[in-house]
């Protein structure tokens, strides 16, 4: 096994502050921990089209960032930054998207169902007519690529995920019911990075989600988990957190995630940087 250590980092409400860029003090030290030799990935439910409008927001991109690799889509895609390469990618088959589907149309839930990476941002949407704020909005970000459901269209062939979006204030019951309905798929709790309040249930290939990928990548690169240092502040980080050697919560983190350290620093003020300083990785 290599002696290199692994720093995976999630990107809203983590290393993202509130105005969705990254502070100078948090971008630094990404480029001292590459410095030391540590690999930097991060991990995010963002897929790799709208990471690449987080970058441009902050005007930059993935050739100038400071990642050497990013698991994207909660772990369905994994990207190598130097040489903008998806090296890993997985995606739901057309029956999987069916009986998704019918799971969600039973519960009445308003979702949406992405194409296959890279093209995930395109996706096709259906509503019950229930207010939804969350999930119109997403709809109104994403309507160059965004299409209704109907009878005569044709469900994709296979697809990155299923996502719904549940209004806020659902409870941890309701979605562990859901999970369980849908047991043979990786079924993941995020809350919404639009309106910070809504539950997004996102359904994956069962071999998709951020400590899966994260150990893949781990695998490839000769590194044990127990060299591996995650950072993160939601509900779709608990897996990573619960298997990295040492993780860490930023101050902001959901106050259910009871996995890593909880840092006394936000996201807003350089919790990535303590939670390097914190594992020994910086000098």
């Amino acid at each position: 096994m290599t002696d290199r250590h692994l720093f995976v980092t999630d990107l809203d409400g983590t290393l993202l502050n509130d105005d969705r860029t990254v502070s100078e003090t948090d971008l630094e030290t990404l480029h001292r921990l590459r410095d030391n030799g540590v690999v930097v990935a991060a991990a995010t439910g963002r897929s790799l089209y709208s990471f690449e409008r987080a970058l441009a927001h902050m005007e930059t991109d993935t050739g100038s960032f400071p990642l050497d690799f990013l698991i994207f889509s909660t772990g369905a895609g994994v990207l190598r930054s130097g040489e903008n390469a998806i090296v890993r990618h997985l995606a739901i088959s057309r029956s999987d998207v069916v009986r998704i589907t019918a799971c969600f149309e039973r519960m009445q839930l308003d979702y949406m169902i992405h194409k296959p990476i890279p093209d995930t941002h395109h996706f096709m949407f259906r509503t019950h007519g229930r207010d939804n704020p969350d999930f119109f909005q997403r709809i109104g970000l994403y309507q160059s690529f965004a299409s209704p459901l109907t009878s005569n269209a044709p469900v994709f062939e296979s697809a990155t995920q299923v996502l719904a979006i549940m209004p806020p204030k659902v409870s941890l019951k309701q979605v562990a019911q859901i999970q369980k309905k849908l047991s043979e798929y990786s079924v993941v709790h995020a809350t919404s990075p639009l309106d910070h309040q809504s539950a997004w249930i996102e359904v994956f290939h069962p071999r998709a989600s951020k400590s899966i990928a994260a150990a893949w990548l781990a695998n490839q690169l000769n590194i044990p988990p127990a060299r591996v240092v995650a950072v993160g502040n939601d509900y779709n980080d608990q897996d990573l957190l619960a298997w990295a050697g040492q993780s860490f919560q930023v101050a902001n983190a959901v106050p259910e995630l009871k996995t890593g350290t909880r840092l006394p620093q936000s996201n807003n003020e350089n919790g990535v940087t303590r939670a390097a300083q914190m594992a020994g990785l910086l000098d």
